[in-house]
């Protein structure tokens, strides 16, 4: 098993790094390495770990337990003092021929959620690493056990992502399956978790459930790309409203709007609506760009096929040439 990569060094800042400081490191490597922008192969699985790593190092509880137990903060009881659990833990990986803690969950199914004990495969790892902390004393003498912390994924569409929404979600869990009603807050973005609090494993001892954690994927659509929380859509152009200028209506994830197409416009120009992207609970919400693209008719009556071989014989345009 590869090593889990440090969440800090995958932001590329500092442990003592701002909640601002993070979040402008995470704007600007998702700039880079979303695949709506970056078409790279590997590029969808370097954005997954930067949108992780930014979810978890944005929350203070969660970015506190990373501090103090590192890729296993989500498997780790409420409780557990750090040092204790290193000491045990390296114990445990040793005896075990270096294999150390993995795992935790898997997804059962689209919307499922299965869990595991997150230690190797191997429950005797996990009876390894009561002992040590608790003097060879045993699974027994561990008392009440937090549930686990577990992780599915769950796709939105992009409007859903603008307004919020209710869902139901099916979980399959190691005995039974049940499911549950989840709420989707407006505003999440792609790579976002929505936690879900006493919705993961079951405790034991008469202990609390631990947390379940949805991780939002926008699902592809029709008309819009989504870059972090600003919205991207084709504004297709008759050439007369290119050239001359126009008011257009465009679509948006919150309803139909209107952009001023400067007169002289060609394809690829982006126009800004401010305010338009995604919204953002705490703060500035994301813009919607349009791109322009100039469409002509496939198929030209006599009298527009008149008029256009009337301006190619009256204007002096050579698309060709570069403007002074």
């Amino acid at each position: 098993m590869a090593a889990a990569r440090d969440f800090y060094e995958i932001l590329g800042v500092s442990r003592s790094a701002s909640p601002d400081e993070i979040q402008s490191a995470y704007r600007k490597l998702a700039r880079t390495y979303h695949p709506d922008v970056n078409k790279d192969p590997a590029a969808e699985e370097r954005f997954k770990d930067i949108s992780e790593a930014y979810d978890v190092l944005s929350d203070p509880d969660q970015r506190r337990r990373y501090d103090a137990f590192g890729a296993d903060f989500r498997q780790v009881p409420e409780g557990v003092d750090p040092q204790t659990w290193a000491r045990a833990r390296a114990g445990a990986s040793a005896r075990s021929g270096g294999g150390g803690v993995g795992g935790g969950w898997q997804s059962a199914s689209p919307g499922g959620v299965r869990f595991s004990t997150g230690f190797g495969g191997d429950d005797a790892e996990f009876d390894d690493i009561l002992e040590g902390l608790f003097g060879g004393r045993g699974r027994r003498s561990w008392g009440p056990i937090r549930g686990a912390d577990q992780e599915s994924e769950i796709s939105v569409t992009v409007e859903e992502a603008y307004t919020g929404g209710r869902r139901t979600l099916s979980l399959a869990g190691p005995s039974s399956s049940r499911t549950i009603d989840v709420t989707i807050p407006a505003g999440v973005t792609d790579g976002q978790r929505i936690r879900l609090a006493g919705q993961g494993g079951q405790g034991t001892g008469g202990a609390e459930p631990g947390d379940l954690y949805l991780v939002v994927r926008i699902a592809p659509h029709r008309l819009f790309r989504v870059e972090g929380r600003d919205v991207h859509v084709d504004l297709l152009l008759a050439p007369w409203e290119g050239a001359l200028g126009a008011s257009v209506p465009v679509e948006t994830p919150g309803g139909a709007a209107s952009v001023k197409v400067p007169k002289g416009t060609s394809s690829g120009r982006r126009l800004r609506l401010r305010g338009r992207g995604l919204p953002n609970p705490r703060g500035k919400p994301g813009d919607l760009f349009a791109e322009t693209k100039i469409m002509v008719p496939s198929k030209l009556t006599k009298e527009e096929r008149h008029l256009f071989e009337e301006l190619a014989g009256a204007s002096k345009f050579d698309p060709r040439k570069q403007e002074s």
